[in-house]
């Protein structure tokens, strides 16, 4: 008889609520391997005793066989004393001592296997809304603690009926160990409601299918928050959600019951529709057909999902299309409870009985020569962790304000938090600092070390400034592009020293000004700005993000050729004597200023509209340019944006069309790019360039800076994993402080008695 060794497995990575003991048990029995498995708070832990070959086939298996959602990232195999001569195998009960380490798996869109469920009248669970499986279902949005089981989540008040019980004790059932396993007999219940109604159980889904038919507005819970719902081909239905919404003109998402669908409506891609019918289920930005329905978005694109719970599925059988946006007034979070005052945005609701745990917007992406460039990372993706080139154990980077996110990180994991929105008001700060405190203790992070953006008033930097003094940590202080060109060279590994082109609308500087249009130089530790562009006076200061006629002013004021009857305005008045007129090397600024003076609009709706209207309308067949002069100053390579003004100015006085002058200006900035790179290589010899900021989202331009820097020899990189926008800063902020990089800010402890 073959001799029997007997070993002790810890593994880690994402293992918990993907099948993944189930998986273990199936394995043991394939090669004849007794022992057992567990949950932990780190990940998995077993032992397993067999035959020298057993064990073997046994740990090719692990990786070879896993399941589809789950991810090993690491295995540590202790051989124990001698074999115990036992038979079988167990999943035993968890074991809850110790930090939690475990990785939790993001929220999954519904598995084939359930939706055939969902359908067949034979089946138990036919047409009930809140099936799941291994495979599938709630994760991070039901999640409390860890480890990850059914009492340590949302689903605990649902105990499991006899039935459901037999699934989740039978190694056969796909359910088996599936922790939020659930049937009409013993798990959530939805119900529908109008308002100032009790809510009814009574064809939950008809109702909403039958007041959105009518052309209203229906609230609709789903995994991490509410959306509203209404029919997308009905204008008036669609104005009055903006009016409710306070949102007049941002672009609103649509889910469409299917691909053919979608294709009916938008241009898909074969690698489009692998993302939108993939597990994460993400929100796509899709080319916009002729016929597609008018009033969602101002551009030539869409931002399309498929549905991706079974409460989905159901309610859009009898709709092609629906406009399911999140349920908020804009820039505050997405609702994941209803309560007096904002109830008044729905016409109806439908509702379910299962608790959100953890808020979590839709993630939104464009899919960019074969890889995600993400817009928005957040249901589907939240809270797996970037894996990272050294350890950051303890280090919470605080973000920015703009697309406030965060990042824990412990050991070679980074975890960055969900889209929180924009930090501008209590309820999204609250949001952000909730957010902080759940995923330190979720994911066992001891915090012994803050970074912040350098900005003295975000309300990121001053809360790590409060909590610096209040606990006494070490705090460092980022500045904001250097944290853009951390941040993508962590997306691509990448560790020495890059050229970064960081192109954004706001930043603040090292010499206190604004910065948004910069060729650095250097890496983790350290950096040197190279090149960016002239200063853009902005009369009135942050008013002008909104206002976007006054930079139009300013250009045309500094370049020289304002209008003789402008002369004396208040507005030339004020750049003439400098009062109020802060500047600005800002990229995302120029592009406000050239929409406006092209396209003669005076003023957006939101931050950054006035680029996304200038890519929009860009003529893509155009390749004219304009010549690219520069200066130097204080050590820098300057681009005079003074001749192109005038350029840009004169052809539409001339009567070139706008599309054609705004694909020219974007042509320019590829140019520019050329230009500013080369400099930086002539100086320094680098040729690896890495590129951020919200500019980088521009579809027109990113690949044609991309493939200009490529041919030129420069070895070109983008974010995939995280986004370019400042929501991807909290990872750059990470880096540099694991490497002493950035300014340090010493604490100093508040007291009690300091206190009084």
């Amino acid at each position: 008889m073959a001799e029997r060794f007997r070993i002790h497995f810890e593994i880690e990575g994402i293992v918990q609520g993907v099948g993944f003991r189930p998986f273990l048990h199936r394995l043991a029995l394939k090669w004849d391997i007794s022992g057992w498995c567990r949950n932990t708070v780190f990940g998995v832990e077993l032992e397993v005793e067999g035959t020298e070959a057993s064990l073997s086939r046994f740990r090719a298996g692990l990786w070879e066989e896993l399941p589809p959602l789950a991810r090993i990232d690491a295995v540590r195999e202790t051989p124990c004393p001698a074999p115990l001569g036992a038979n079988g195998f167990q999943i035993r009960e968890s074991r809850r001592e110790g930090h939690p380490d475990a990785l939790i798996s993001p929220d999954i869109a519904t598995c084939p296997d359930c939706l055939r469920e969902l359908r067949d009248p034979k089946d138990r669970r036919y047409r009930y809304p809140f099936l799941n499986c291994t495979n599938c279902g709630p994760r991070f949005t039901i999640v409390r603690e860890l480890p990850y089981d059914r009492r340590a989540t949302s689903m605990s008040k649902f105990p499991m009926c006899p039935d459901c019980e037999t699934e989740y004790g039978d190694i056969r059932s796909r359910r088996y160990h599936a922790q939020p396993n659930c049937c009409p007999d013993c798990g959530p219940t939805l119900t529908f409601s109008l308002p100032g109604e009790a809510p009814a159980t009574d064809d939950p889904i008809g109702q909403a299918s039958a007041l959105l038919r009518a052309g209203k507005i229906v609230a609709v819970k789903g995994l991490g928050g509410y959306h509203l719902a209404c029919r997308c081909d009905l204008p008036e239905t669609v104005a009055e959600l903006r009016r409710r919404k306070r949102r007049d003109e941002r672009p609103f998402a649509l889910m469409c019951r299917d691909i053919p669908t979608a294709e009916t409506l938008c241009h898909v891609s074969p690698q489009e529709a692998a993302r939108l019918t993939s597990p994460r289920a993400p929100i796509v930005l899709l080319r916009k057909r002729p016929n597609a329905p008018s009033g969602l978005s101002e551009t030539g694109e869409l931002g399309v999902m498929l549905p991706y719970t079974p409460l989905h599925h159901l309610l859009m059988e009898e709709f092609d299309a629906l406009v399911m946006t999140s349920m908020n007034v804009s820039d505050l979070p997405t609702l994941c409870e209803l309560h007096e005052g904002n109830e008044a945005l729905a016409d109806g609701v439908l509702s379910h009985n299962r608790d959100i745990v953890n808020r979590c917007d839709d993630s939104l992406l464009r899919v960019f020569r074969g890889t995600d460039l993400f817009f928005r990372r957040s249901r589907g993706y939240v809270p797996e962790p970037v894996r990272l080139a050294f350890d950051c154990t303890g280090i919470l980077a605080c973000g920015a304000e703009q697309k406030g996110s965060f990042a824990l990180s412990r050991g070679q994991y980074a975890f960055l938090g969900q889209h929180i929105g924009d930090l501008k008001n209590f309820d999204t700060f609250d949001f952000y600092r909730q957010q902080i405190s759940r995923f330190e203790d979720r994911f066992g992070v001891a915090v012994n070390r803050l970074v912040c953006d350098l900005h003295p008033d975000y309300l990121s930097s001053e809360y790590a400034r409060e909590r610096s003094r209040r606990e006494g940590l070490p705090l460092t202080l980022v500045q904001h592009h250097h944290a853009h060109m951390a941040a993508c060279m962590a997306d691509n590994g990448l560790e020495g020293s890059c050229i970064g082109l960081i192109w954004d609308g706001t930043g603040y500087g090292t010499d206190g000004t604004i910065w948004g249009a910069e060729c650095l130089t250097g890496g983790y530790t350290g950096f040197q700005r190279r090149g960016t562009i002239r200063p853009i006076l902005l009369p009135g200061g942050d008013v002008c993000t909104s206002e976007i006629g006054r930079i139009s002013f300013s250009l045309m004021w500094d370049a020289g050729v304002l209008p003789r009857e402008k002369a004396g305005s208040p507005l030339a008045r004020m750049l003439e004597n400098d009062v109020n007129c802060p500047r600005a090397t800002s990229m995302g600024r120029l592009f406000d200023g050239v929409y406006a003076l092209l396209f003669g609009r005076e003023t957006v709706t939101y931050d950054g509209q006035g680029a996304v209207l200038l890519e929009a309308n860009a003529a893509g067949d155009e390749t004219g340019a304009y010549p690219v002069t520069c200066y130097r100053s204080d050590g820098l390579t300057v681009w005079d944006i003074r001749p192109l003004v005038k350029l840009l100015l004169a052809e539409s006085r001339a009567g070139t069309a706008p599309d054609r002058l705004a694909a020219r200006f974007m042509n320019t900035l590829v140019s520019l790019a050329l230009a500013h790179c080369r400099a930086a290589r002539e100086e320094t010899g680098l040729e690896r360039v890495v590129l951020s900021g919200g500019v980088f989202q521009n579809g027109y331009l990113l690949p044609r800076v991309v493939d200009a820097l490529a041919a030129d020899g420069f070895q070109v990189y983008n974010q995939t994993c995280v986004s370019p926008n400042d929501q991807g800063i909290a990872l750059g902020q990470t880096l540099i402080a694991a490497k002493g990089g950035g300014i340090s800010d010493v604490p100093c402890r508040t007291t009690e008695t300091d206190k009084n």
